[in-house]
């Protein structure tokens, strides 16, 4: 699959067969993860692989509901065979000399971000799905699985086969977002 047809074509899956994944494929999933950039190449990044159903259910329960009420992702926490959690290392990122480099402090986000993109788009590559998920209580995720000290949760993500096949959603065209020389020129 070319990159551009995975970044074009993967969707938020929310509904997953319970079928398992095997270590190959998991291993290419978070090979991908590895290879992303990170600030100085510090790859502060973490990964939890998730697989027990008791656990994943606990974690299902750190959800928190959005406005329409439960929060859908829950379940796919509970049907997937796999969960990955993304975690952090903190203070590492963003510094230069000692100190972080710029007015965004620790670059910890940006960079589990990059590697939460090369994951999902190489999950989708494969035929797996992925629902990229941050609502949720971090501090809870991190006390049940053990997370140390100086380190965070910030990301998870099911994954497994898709269950549904979710459609395209609307897009801004590259005139609302892409400005010449200068913001909003």
């Amino acid at each position: 699959m070319e990159i551009s047809e995975a970044i074009m074509n993967r969707r938020s899956i929310r509904r997953m067969k319970s079928d398992p994944i095997d270590e190959e494929t998991l291993g290419k999933v978070l090979e991908a993860a590895r290879w992303a950039p990170s600030w100085k190449n510090t790859q502060c990044w973490r990964f939890v692989v998730v697989r027990d159903n008791s656990t994943r259910s606990e974690i299902a329960d750190c959800m928190i509901s959005g406005r329409s009420g439960e929060n859908p992702s829950a379940n796919a926490i509970k049907q997937a065979p796999v969960l990955i959690v993304a975690c952090a290392e903190l203070g590492k990122s963003g510094q230069n000399a000692g100190d972080f480099a710029t007015d965004k402090g620790d670059w910890y986000m940006y960079d589990v971000a990059l590697a939460m993109q090369n994951l999902v788009l190489e999950a989708h590559s494969l035929g797996l799905g992925t629902v990229h998920l941050g609502l949720f209580d971090a501090r809870k995720v991190a006390e049940i699985l053990g997370v140390t000290k100086g380190f965070c949760v910030v990301a998870m993500t099911p994954l497994g086969y898709p269950d549904e096949t979710p459609g395209t959603v609307p897009r801004k065209e590259l005139s609302e977002i892409v400005f010449n020389e200068k913001f909003g020129g």
